[in-house]
């Protein structure tokens, strides 16, 4: 294993707290790279929900007994200090969700039903996730309003001259990614807030590729909605984020109806909830609220600054391993990018590439991504992605690499 730092902390440090990792496939050491879908879990985290579950196990916010004050003050604790890791006003602002896709249903829902109308407009941009694609297409449809979606350059990066031109009036909210999961492009969002903001719609932010890889400042981004998974930044699957800021949030209505979102409930009238929890229908997932709070602070204990310096190293070095192999078609070539290369072998179908590296003991992820417009826009079946994590090395790339240019003789 090759000696890569963060700062002064050796990487294979890092790799042992992750148990996965140590793993064989296939007989062969596991090289795990499909970070952008998921990410592997530390024993920290392991170890938090197991914790939770042996000695803290409890409904919260409703009994008065010892286990369920100390799971409830565990769990507001956790949103305290999550939001102040992404430095929200006020951990009223956070809302916790199954994940992305339902913090997006979530607004969608909410948002849609109080503020957009008959001919409003959402736009959306051509490298969304579906998960910000579907749910604004059956708001819209619902409420009669228009999608309109923001074009992108060749090169993957967004045409900024056409986001703006398409800003009107009529634009009640803007939905873009900080980072596309399929070219890892960054956009450049506190830009795009202040535009949007001076054209008088709101802007929700799926961060779901960018947490685990950028430092987010939702304050200084001004953004009215932001959201992401725990699966991808370390922490438990099932867990979520919403942010809003709470002058926004206090006047949507609830999206889900149940237990802990009222106050008073009788036959004739219900009074709602106090914020977060208006939006917090039902039990919650305490243990996956924990979990992501011990994945958030295992982040934070690395060093962040020094995993985007290391992880943007090993992108560049990636990106020029695969450049030595002839016939390869890239997609997603942005001055500004972190952690995802998306790539095409000319003539293989990327299905076929992914099989055969994975008899390798290669974990790489191919289709469509979940963002089947930009297939469309390039003309192919699919991609092949490698994403990166800071536990990932030099010497992975390398057997990566090999296994691809192996899977592509034996494929041509």
């Amino acid at each position: 294993m090759t000696k890569d730092k963060i700062n002064t902390i050796d990487i294979q440090e890092i790799r042992n707290d992750f148990p996965i990792l140590s793993q064989k496939v296939y007989n062969k050491p596991l090289v795990y790279l499909d970070n952008a879908a998921t990410t592997q879990k530390p024993s920290v985290v392991i170890d938090r929900l197991r914790s939770y579950y042996e000695r803290e196990n409890s409904n919260i916010h409703r009994g008065v007994h010892f286990l369920s004050d100390q799971a409830t003050a565990a769990h507001e604790a956790a949103r305290k200090m999550i939001a102040g890791f992404i430095h929200a006003a006020s951990p009223a602002e956070i809302v916790f969700t199954r994940g992305t896709t339902e913090s997006v249903n979530l607004v969608a829902g909410s948002f849609g039903k109080k503020f957009i109308g008959k001919g409003d407009e959402v736009l959306v941009t051509q490298m969304e996730h579906h998960s910000n694609i579907v749910p604004w297409q059956m708001m819209c449809e619902e409420r009669g309003a228009v999608l309109r979606v923001v074009p992108l350059h060749p090169g993957g990066e967004l045409d900024t001259d056409a986001f703006e031109n398409m800003l009107n009036e009529k634009t009640r909210l803007v939905a873009l990614a900080h980072v596309s999961n399929v070219l890892g492009t960054i956009n450049p969002v506190k830009a795009l807030v202040a535009k949007a903001h001076d054209a008088g719609a709101k802007v929700l932010i799926d961060g779901a590729q960018a947490v685990a890889h950028l430092r987010v400042d939702v304050a200084d981004l001004d953004c009215d909605f932001y959201c992401f998974s725990g699966h991808k930044v370390y922490s438990p699957m099932g867990i979520g984020v919403l942010y809003g800021k709470e002058e926004i949030l206090e006047q949507l209505p609830p999206w889900q109806g149940g237990g802990e979102m009222i106050k008073q409930v009788s036959f004739e009238k219900t009074t709602y909830n106090e914020l977060p929890f208006k939006f917090e229908a039902g039990t919650p997932n305490v243990a996956g609220v924990l979990g992501l709070e011990a994945g958030l602070n295992y982040l934070q204990s690395k060093g962040l600054d020094e995993i985007v310096e290391y992880e943007d190293a090993l992108l560049t070095y990636a990106a020029e391993k695969l450049q030595t192999i002839k016939g390869i078609r890239f997609f997603g070539e942005a001055k500004n990018k972190t952690a995802v290369i998306s790539f095409l072998p000319e003539g293989i179908h990327p299905f076929d590439v992914g099989t055969i590296v994975d008899k390798y003991g290669v974990a790489i992820r191919t289709g469509h991504m979940c963002a089947q417009p930009l297939t469309t826009f390039y003309g192919v079946p699919g991609f092949v992605r490698l994403s990166l994590a800071m536990y990932n090395t030099k010497d992975e790339i390398d057997k990566f690499t090999g296994a691809l240019a192996a899977a592509i003789e034996m494929l041509s």
